[in-house]
């Protein structure tokens, strides 16, 4: 069993009530999987015993060490060269690849494709999850989208919601969470069967309206899929779901913060509008952390030009190559505070999708930690207690 104390970090986490927590000195017990015990100062030095591994963040990072609870990234479509949708091999590389940047909870995402090709993707995942512990499920984004916002995705793909299509879906296991346009025929009803299921319903790729978000979000919808992108835009006489998520407290906003999905003031005033409440993603496919080039995502090839994925041979955005790292250290340079932008890639994901348990820091939780040094570059990670 795995015996590890970290002390001499500066420790950012969120609480049970959402208040931040930034600890000067700081210092985890991680034992077994699990955090035993957080302290300050030199008490450390009680919990140790003769084969407990002992990190002292200060020696090893530097002034300005950070320790963080581990990130959750719950829109990512794989990286490392490989995307979620492939083979066993391919899963783990990406699972590994975005670990490696210090997301130790991942949702892997799909895009839209034929309902027997999803059922057979999402049984993979599910299979393969056990080796690949990072990913804690599915996120189909479509195929039951708007034909008009469907952005990277297979229009021959697309329809709309078919109760007993979705339920095949839901009947993998794997599904934690689901994209999908309420405005289309039978959508409120497709709503209300995730909701009931405990999926997170996500309002996303859809021409709805500001009324049509509401409801909604009154049937059981609790997240905005990559906030601004493949929807209608904020008008001041016509707010659309941007505005519906944002006036809703029920309502969790995800944003890619790679510097082109969205304007960084925008990125910046959408975390001010809409406190705690704002999830980074990285919405990211197979080139994260990959060279520029040609990558297959689902049935349409994206090529990657410069860090930016776009459909081949269009302007149309296909995604990112951004990992959540980087995510958090653009949100900082954007001008959001740091225990902001950590609790967005944390806590705030964590709970969005059901799981307050992941994205914290405290005793009895997940033993999953980020140790960034002074300039916000992940210099180790721990998941269930297990260093990199």
């Amino acid at each position: 069993m795995t015996d590890t104390v970290v002390h001499s970090a500066r420790l950012i986490t969120t609480g049970a009530v959402g208040e931040h927590r930034d600890i000067a000195d700081a210092w985890v017990h991680l034992r077994g999987g699990a955090v035993v015990a957080v302290g300050e100062g030199d008490d450390w030095r009680r919990n140790v015993a003769s084969d407990t591994t002992i990190v002292d963040a200060l020696s090893a990072i530097g002034p300005g060490a950070i320790l963080t609870p581990g990130l959750v990234d719950i829109h990512c479509h794989g990286g490392g060269g490989s995307g979620f949708d492939e083979s066993p091999d391919d899963l783990a590389t990406a699972a590994h690849t975005h670990l490696q940047h210090g997301v130790t909870s991942v949702v892997a995402s799909l895009v839209s494709a034929p309902i027997d090709a999803l059922v057979t993707r999402l049984a993979t995942i599910r299979d393969a999850a056990p080796s690949s512990p990072s990913i804690i499920g599915a996120h189909l984004e479509g195929p039951f989208i708007d034909t008009a916002h469907c952005g990277a995705h297979d229009r021959s793909a697309l329809s709309d919601p078919n109760l007993v299509q979705l339920q095949s879906l839901i009947d993998t296991g794997i599904v934690r969470q689901v994209t999908l346009a309420p405005e289309l025929s039978g959508g409120m009803d497709a709503v209300r069967l995730i909701h009931a299921a405990g999926v997170t319903t996500a309002v996303g790729h859809t021409g709805a309206d500001a009324a049509t978000a509401q409801r909604a979000f009154d049937n059981g919808a609790r997240l905005l899929t990559h906030t601004f992108n493949a929807m209608n835009p904020l008008h001041h006489r016509e707010p659309g779901p941007v505005g519906a998520a944002i006036a809703d407290e029920r309502v969790t906003l995800e944003v890619v913060p790679d510097g082109h999905h969205v304007d960084p003031r925008v990125v910046a005033m959408l975390f001010r509008a809409a406190p705690g409440r704002v999830a980074i993603v990285s919405d990211a496919m197979a080139a994260a952390a990959a060279p520029d080039g040609l990558y297959p995502l689902g049935s349409l090839t994206a090529e990657v030009a410069h860090g930016v994925a776009r459909i081949q041979g269009t302007a149309t955005i296909a995604g990112s190559t951004l990992t959540l790292d980087t995510a958090v250290r653009n949100c900082v340079g954007f001008g959001v505070p740091l225990a902001e932008a950590l609790a967005a890639a944390t806590v705030v994901p964590a709970r969005a999708i059901g799981r307050p348990d992941l994205g914290v820091i405290s005793v009895g939780g997940p033993a999953d930690m980020v140790l960034w040094d002074s300039d916000l570059a992940v210099a180790r990670v721990w998941k269930a207690g297990e260093s990199l």
